[in-house]
């Protein structure tokens, strides 16, 4: 019988203008194959966004304004190129994995719209989607991480023995979300049991009721300087802390 490692998988990221999925752009993305007992295969995108990339984000990702001026494709191209990707892997029934796909699915849906192009849903229509997340199942399989930032992709990937040498390029973070979710179905054996629509569906609930608690720890528990209520009294106990950043949280 063949393990999550052993099929055939996609994963894949991107690396944006922002943390804002409706309003920032892409500015590169990488789709990576492998298992299945053949060659992995890497696609690459550099994209002009059109817009100026802010200081901040090129200190994150290294992708300055001078780059996609360069080499960075048109924008319509690039995005059409990335979601034929992930629809013709959705059509194969891979696995499509991302750390944090609602980010990743949400601004290159709303990049897509912008130029012109069909989404992924309208491309896939009613086919099951076989996503996944595997920062919403580390949420929901080991819900006692304590530390601020602990669940993002680097510590993530520490968590579960996952070395890698380069970080915060699209290739390096969508090859570190495969390999977290390889770990997690080899140690959590209850997630293969799942099929490919019930899985998803679990983590549309999971997420739902992670984002709850989220809010609700804003409302109830953060310090001003966290983004909570100024005239809150904290009492002094710290429940888990979910980082905020769009495409590590």
């Amino acid at each position: 019988m063949s393990t999550f490692a052993d099929v055939r998988k996609a994963a894949w990221d991107t690396e944006t203008t922002g943390p804002n999925p409706l309003e920032d752009r892409i500015v590169t993305a990488a789709f990576i194959v492998r298992g299945g007992g053949r060659d992995d295969r890497v696609f690459s995108w550099l994209i002009n966004p059109g817009i100026p990339i802010p200081a901040e984000a090129s200190e994150v990702h290294g992708i300055t304004d001078a780059m996609v001026q360069a080499d960075g494709q048109d924008p319509k191209t690039a995005l059409d190129e990335i979601a034929t990707n992930l629809v013709r892997a959705i059509e194969w029934g891979m696995p499509v994995v991302a750390f944090n796909q609602s980010f990743d699915w949400s601004i290159l849906h709303h990049d897509l719209v912008r130029n012109g192009l069909p989404t992924v849903e309208e491309r896939v229509g009613l086919a099951p989607l076989p996503l996944i997340d595997p920062h919403v199942i580390d949420k929901q399989v080991d819900k006692y991480v304590k530390g601020s930032g602990q669940r993002k992709l680097k510590p993530t990937c520490e968590r579960y023995s996952i070395e890698l040498t380069d970080w915060h390029t699209a290739e390096a973070d969508a090859l570190a979300a495969l390999l977290i979710a390889e770990a997690q179905f080899e140690r959590y054996p209850r997630l293969a049991e799942m099929g490919p629509a019930q899985l998803f569906a679990a983590q549309q609930s999971w997420r739902a009721q992670q984002q709850a608690g989220l809010q609700e720890w804003f409302r109830t528990r953060a310090t001003p300087e966290q983004g909570g209520d100024p005239d809150k009294v904290i009492d002094g106990s710290w429940p888990l802390i979910p980082a905020q950043r769009g495409g590590e949280s």
